[in-house]
């Protein structure tokens, strides 16, 4: 479904094809071009939806935050003047040759990508929009390291790991 995930995309890649997919993180019209800032778990990347192309074009604009779409196309330096140092993928930017709607979705109660304090209550209630922040995304690969730092040592050391229904706890969905 995909060659590349958003955020490795490199200088390397100019010139290619390439089929990225993800979550509109913004969608920004400059008065004839489209621009989409597309986010997965890897990053971002900025994707640029141009007129000559009309119905790609036509669907970019009814492309909306959290929509989840499928994207082909070239990858190629940015213009001069818009280089973005802050991201990953500042240097470079997807021409779209063709996008899939994967899935639309209903306006967020939080925007995923700002840093904001939203309500406990809120956070857990939309459990998968929270887990979809950069914060929330950092913090699962962190305990997902530590954990395979500890089950690779005591495996090294010949413990046995043993699951057993009464000692783990259990799950609060089923």
């Amino acid at each position: 479904m995909r060659s590349h995930y958003c955020g490795q995309v490199t200088e390397s890649l100019i010139g290619k094809t390439i089929e990225v997919c993800g979550w509109v993180n913004r969608r920004r019209d400059h008065g004839g071009v489209i621009f989409v800032d597309l986010r997965d778990r890897e990053g971002l990347l900025q994707i640029v939806f141009h007129p000559d192309n009309a119905a790609v074009f036509t669907l970019g604009e009814t492309l909306r935050t959290e929509y989840v779409i499928k994207v082909t196309g070239i990858i190629r330096q940015r213009p001069e003047g818009t280089i973005n140092e802050d991201m990953h993928t500042g240097h470079v930017e997807l021409l779209v040759s063709d996008v899939t709607l994967l899935n639309k979705a209903d306006t967020p109660p939080f925007r995923v990508d700002e840093h904001q304090a939203v309500n406990e209550d809120v956070r857990l209630r939309y459990r998968y929009l929270d887990l979809r922040r950069p914060e929330m995304i950092e913090r699962l690969r962190f305990r997902s390291r530590l954990t395979n730092i500890m089950r690779r040592y005591l495996d090294e050391h010949g413990f046995v790991d043993v699951e057993t229904p009464f000692l783990t706890k259990s799950t609060p969905e089923g």
